[in-house]
């Protein structure tokens, strides 16, 4: 009975020193959205703030729906990849996971209402689905801490396992979050654009671990510890949007828009545990399997603020600056006793800005366009390598009827992930991860 009283204690200790995103983690992460939108959005880096036009603009500031000439759609494929170099105790590990998808889709619909007794012209009706964020990622670590957090065995406690012979991790995610996205603009006067609009979303994310433990007490006796846990997270959210775009000139564009927290109703299932523990020594296997457990919460994510300028080279060209503040702080958990996690939120996380540059030049029927994007980290002693920063360049062709446009962008950040929260004596791994997204869009004017 001692024995496995032991054993069963052994197993608590390695379940919970080793884990999934916890409700900090799901917060933040659910307050991203990533620049992934039509090929001309995203080859300017998202700096659409100002200038409307295009259809994931309208998710930025939706005062751009009444900034188009005439109804048109637009339906967006991308492929992204995603490099992840990891270093545990000086050993690297490269891993690549590549994916593709529709990643934009929708349409707008412009009605003309000029009339000589109102200032009020066109309205415009936008209707257009997004990838907020694509979770798919693999990546692995592999090294050797030389702690040892496994060190007794339940059939001797005369041996004492305090050699280690190294770790091995990995860490599957999958899912999206999809983001609905209607919208209402109208122009006044010829040099004011107003909008508003509403935005639901449809989030899935699903996250498996892997931890393998060696160890070994120096006399030929070996201990091999595996251990995966399962969170799978889902549920909907809708938020809303107001901005505007003011016109002084035919040459300057300015812009602000808020939008709304995206308040989540959130599910989970969890699977705490699939462990497996063997001792070379009897040649014994101790296995233990929790179950799925099951719980609903909800979520707040920050409001955002997007302040806009433009200036417009006649028929040339264009130059595009975005900045975007999110107060992370604000996050908020609820329904359940969050308190710790609300608490950790403020202590944590601050304000983050991102700052967004776009140009495009304009040669006959072709566009040639760039732009650059850095987004600060919310965590307060975040390093300055775990910014996202990146770049984008594309090209459009325009025909009779409609468009083609390309883009390619590139961005880079490091992070870390703690696999054993528990031991202050393990490092984290450090993560630096590179993306690279190809997106291709066709609009057909309607």
């Amino acid at each position: 009975m001692k024995k496995l009283f032991l054993a069963a204690m052994l197993c608590v200790a390695f379940i919970s020193n080793a884990q999934t995103l916890g409700y900090n983690d799901i917060g933040v992460l659910f307050s991203k959205e990533n620049i992934n939108g039509t090929a001309r959005f995203n080859a300017m880096s998202g700096a659409f703030g100002a200038l409307g036009g295009d259809l994931s603009s309208l998710e930025m500031n939706p005062a751009g729906a009444a900034v188009f000439l005439k109804s048109e759609f637009a339906l967006t494929f991308g492929a992204n990849t995603i490099e992840t170099t990891s270093n545990y105790y000086g050993n690297n590990e490269f891993s690549e996971s590549d994916n593709a998808d529709i990643t934009q889709s929708g349409g707008v619909f412009v009605f003309n209402t000029y009339s000589q007794n109102s200032n009020w012209g066109k309205i415009a009706l936008g209707f257009n689905y997004s990838l907020a964020n694509d979770f798919e990622n693999f990546w692995i670590a592999n090294g050797n801490s030389n702690y040892p957090t496994w060190i007794e065995d339940p059939n001797d406690e005369n041996i004492m396992y305090l050699n280690s012979d190294g770790q091995y991790f990995e860490n599957l995610t999958d899912g999206k979050n999809s983001k609905y996205t209607f919208t209402f603009a109208s122009e006044y006067n010829n040099n004011l654009y107003v909008g508003a609009s509403i935005s639901t979303y449809d989030v899935e994310h699903y996250q498996q671990i892997l931890l393998e433990e060696y160890n070994n007490d120096g006399n030929g006796n070996n201990l091999d510890a595996s251990l995966i846990q399962e969170l799978f997270t889902f549920g909907e959210g809708f938020s809303f949007n107001f901005g505007l775009i003011s016109k002084p000139n035919e040459n300057l564009r300015l812009g602000l828009a808020y939008k709304s927290p995206v308040w989540y109703n959130l599910s989970e299932d969890y699977l705490d545990s699939d462990l497996e523990v063997y001792y070379s020594n009897t040649d014994e296997l101790i296995t233990d399997y929790s179950g799925i457990n099951k719980f609903d919460y909800k979520l707040k994510t920050p409001s955002k603020f997007t302040g806009s300028f433009a200036y417009i080279f006649n028929k040339q060209g264009l130059i595009s600056v975005d900045y975007i503040y999110k107060n992370y702080s604000d996050i908020k958990l609820s329904n359940s006793n969050f308190s710790a996690e609300n608490q950790s939120f403020k202590t944590d996380l601050e304000s983050a800005g991102e700052l967004r540059i776009g140009t495009e030049w304009r040669f006959d029927n072709v566009s040639l366009r760039g732009g650059y994007h850095i987004e600060k980290s919310p965590y307060k002693n975040a390093l300055d390598s775990d910014n996202i920063e990146g770049f984008s360049i594309g090209a459009g062709y325009k025909f009779r009827g409609g468009k083609l446009d390309f883009s390619y962008q590139k961005d880079s950040n490091t992070g870390a992930y703690n696999f054993y929260p528990q031991y202050n004596q393990v490092n984290a791994a450090e993560l630096d991860i590179d993306n690279s997204k190809i997106t291709a869009t066709l609009v057909l004017n309607i």
